[in-house]
């Protein structure tokens, strides 16, 4: 049976190319695997879109339901953030950088997740012991991804690895400026005019069980806080409604890139926890936060301390 190589709901671009970068290897090894990912190629975010198109990437193949499949995890492990009936697959192989989630298997599987800024990284090692060489579209890809998830080495998620990796990819990948590279994709990535919020909101977010509540933190990379100046009370309903279906928490990063902060707009139950969280004080719904610029690593491990998980 073929192996389904997919990422998280709401893919980003690590998601996105980590699931073409590990169907690559799988058959460059003899095992027949594919790309997913669980949106249609039209759906994709403008970050990944441009991506693709820079290194003549397909899309990967839409993959909603799970049901029976043999199925390999990237850049995720949390069932929440899978395809339907992810439950009832056959879990063959989890490549991450993530906190471990919650899937489980009933036999041993390939399990690699790594403390790195970027499943690329990993990835980009798995080739090198494997002794097979990355294609260069895929490299670029991947290169992509790890600029997008550590932010251009700003982010506190960067590692050495990340680095060393980034000098590996964009030599296969033929890519002499990375800077170039970096800003192109955030122009991409921070492009809101005409872009209904709640598309928005879901273009890089994430639930979360945090002690049984369900809590949503989605993210906009920004050049400039200007960029949402005239949409903010678009962007506030569109967090409400998403809060109404069930959440306790629904969380909006905006996060500016060049200040190097985010600008947290929150909605929930209890205000005063989120404000414990970050040890801050929201004037209205936003609270600013300097130097936060990983929601995987400043602010789920916050919010999950507040919640006592």
């Amino acid at each position: 049976m073929t192996i389904s190589v997919v990422g998280h709901s709401n893919p980003d671009t690590d998601s996105v190319t980590a699931a073409i970068a590990l169907s690559a290897l799988f058959n460059a090894q003899g095992t027949e695997a594919k790309a997913c990912m669980q949106i249609a190629a039209a759906d994709l975010n403008p970050e990944s879109t441009t991506v693709l198109k820079r290194f003549g990437l397909a899309a990967p193949e839409l993959l909603e339901d799970a049901a029976g499949k043999d199925i390999a995890l990237v850049d995720f492990s949390d069932l929440a953030q899978g395809p339907a009936n992810l439950d009832s697959a056959n879990v063959v192989a989890v490549v991450d950088h993530h906190k471990i989630g919650d899937v489980t298997t009933n036999s041993p599987i390939l399990f690699r997740a790594e403390p790195v800024g970027c499943t690329g990284t990993v990835l980009n090692k798995m080739f090198k012991d494997a002794g097979v060489a990355i294609p260069k579209d895929v490299a670029g890809g991947m290169l992509s991804a790890i600029l997008s998830d550590t932010v251009n080495f700003k982010s506190p998620t960067c590692t050495e690895d990340d680095k060393a990796a980034v000098n590996d990819l964009k030599a296969v990948a033929g890519v002499d400026d990375t800077e170039e590279l970096f800003m192109a994709m955030l122009k991409a990535k921070s492009a809101v005019d005409g872009v209904p919020a709640k598309d928005l909101l879901f273009r890089d977010y994430k639930d979360f069980d945090m002690k049984g509540k369900k809590v949503g933190v989605g993210q906009l990379e920004l050049a400039t806080l200007d960029q949402v100046a005239d949409i903010r009370a678009d962007l506030m309903k569109a967090m409400e409604e998403v809060k109404a279906d069930g959440r306790h928490t629904v969380l909006l990063m905006l996060t500016d890139v060049v200040k190097e902060g985010t600008d947290l707009v929150v909605v929930s139950d209890d205000p005063a926890l989120v404000e414990k969280a970050f040890d801050g004080k929201l004037e209205g719904n936003c609270m600013w936060i300097q130097g936060m610029m990983s929601r995987k690593k400043q602010t789920v491990p916050n919010l999950q301390k507040a919640f006592g998980c």
